[in-house]
């Protein structure tokens, strides 16, 4: 099931390029997620049908209660890593995470701003995100999916110079930061619920594109961690709730090692099988 947040409230995509208004008393899927939950969506009434490119779409989530950016989960991505600095120890064993400001979520077409303090090395990072349907707590690795209530498409944007301030010992400055600034998590379009996909199989294409060119191309079935690991690590640190978004790592093609930064005017797209794509302009700050 497709589930979009909308301007004009809650709803389903039954046929494709056509929308069924719902009528719930939530303003996101957020917030359904924290009331009466997806069933709702399945017996919800209808209000009218519209098409999807008559409607303003926004985040699937408005404002997530936490964020968890995972790092290192795309092998490609430690092989930059690793080609650009030497052979460094990169966590494999156990993710990698932060946790960043859900107020930096904006909706799939929204403008990216640069940060007023940081806009001179911002950077895309096309992701997978995981939308939380009920609450992990300690939850092991078999049940973990369970708690998963469906994917959406995700850019972790990054101001590279604070993170690399934070990575060097700068005490004042953290990665969580880096990755906080407002509008820095264009989010959507919609979040498919996890029914729809096989978690023992899940072979994702993620695509990233700015101003057309292609950065990134990989592919979710080779992640380090699977998302039900994630869940059930993360679940081990912090109870996971309704309306969490776990970030599931980005791969090889970051403009960082390429020193390709984004700048007023580009426009970066990131698509996902099955899921859908965002589009965000990059405006000056």
């Amino acid at each position: 099931m497709r589930i979009y947040t909308t301007s004009e409230g809650l709803a389903k995509e039954n046929t494709p390029g056509h929308l069924t208004l719902l009528d719930l008393p939530y303003g996101d899927i957020g917030a359904l997620l924290r009331g009466a939950g997806l069933q709702a969506v399945e017996t919800a009434s209808v209000r009218s049908m519209v098409p999807l490119a008559e409607v303003e779409l926004d985040a699937p989530v408005a404002r997530p209660g936490k964020i968890m950016i995972v790092g290192y989960n795309y092998p490609s991505h430690g092989d930059e890593v690793r080609e650009a600095r030497g052979e460094v120890d990169l966590p494999d064993d156990e993710p990698n995470f932060q946790i960043v400001a859900g107020s930096a979520v904006i909706g799939p077409y929204a403008p990216i701003a640069l940060p007023r303090t940081a806009s001179e090395k911002v950077d895309y990072e096309g992701e997978v995100a995981v939308v939380i349907g009920s609450t992990a707590k300690d939850v092991p690795t078999d049940t973990a999916w369970g708690h998963v209530a469906g994917l959406t498409v995700i850019n972790d944007v990054s101001a590279r110079d604070i993170q690399a301030r934070a990575m060097s010992g700068d005490l004042t400055m953290s990665i969580a930061t880096a990755k906080s600034f407002d509008s820095f998590k264009p989010m959507g379009p919609c979040m498919v619920t996890a029914d729809e996909f096989d978690q023992g199989n899940l072979a994702l294409r993620l695509v990233t594109r700015v101003n057309g060119q292609l950065r990134q191309d990989d592919n979710t079935g080779t992640f380090v961690h699977s998302i039900a690991k994630l869940v059930s690590y993360l679940s081990a640190f912090t109870s996971l709730e309704p309306g969490d978004v776990i970030c599931t790592g980005t791969p090889r093609g970051v403009g960082f090692f390429a020193n390709r930064f984004l700048q007023p005017g580009d426009v970066v797209e990131v698509e996902v099988d099955r899921i859908g794509t965002i589009r965000n302009m990059v405006v000056a700050p």
